[in-house]
């Protein structure tokens, strides 16, 4: 019994003696926190201005149209017939002074050319695969593209001045 009583003594003794008052180095290892790459940062940085807001007058997209001049008058009657094929033609997908499926059309030639508007209302499939704006505007808006709606360069110069009403 003696023995065994030592033997357990010993060990206990042993047992406390590993345990305790060694402090252990804390090594670095995995983090659960979310640390930003300076890739993510350049793309945050880049498209802080989505598609819609950027103003590029220097654009004149791809199209039949590669030099328009616009009076300094608006003209009304030419406004009206505009307006007209707008309702009837665009605002499935368009709303004058909101955003919708696509872009709205208020303020449109503060920030593009009246070239660019008129190309990507006659030839919106080119523009969207070709014209580096259009792509962003197509990634902005979901992926939506514009349908192509065959109007004549009348028509879509009738909608041009009907934009320039909108302000």
């Amino acid at each position: 019994m003696k023995t065994t009583l030592k033997l357990l003594s010993v060990l206990f003794i042993t047992l406390l003696i590993s345990c305790g008052g060694k402090e252990e180095k804390k090594k670095p290892g995995f983090s659960y926190d979310k640390k930003e790459t300076t890739e993510t940062k350049a793309t945050a940085d880049a498209q802080k201005t989505p598609a819609s807001k950027k103003v590029d007058l220097t654009n004149k997209g791809l199209g039949p149209i590669t030099s328009i001049t616009l009076a300094a008058e608006v003209d009304q009657k030419m406004a009206t017939h505009g307006a007209d094929v707008y309702k009837k033609m665009c605002t499935a997908c368009h709303r004058a002074d909101k955003k919708f499926i696509g872009p709205a059309p208020t303020g449109i030639l503060e920030r593009r050319t009246p070239e660019w508007v008129m190309n990507m209302i006659l030839n919106p499939e080119q523009m969207v695969k070709e014209d580096p704006l259009a792509k962003e505007l197509l990634i902005e808006f979901n992926g939506s593209p514009m349908a192509n709606q065959n109007l004549s360069e009348e028509d879509a110069r009738a909608v041009l001045e009907y934009f320039r009403t909108l302000k």
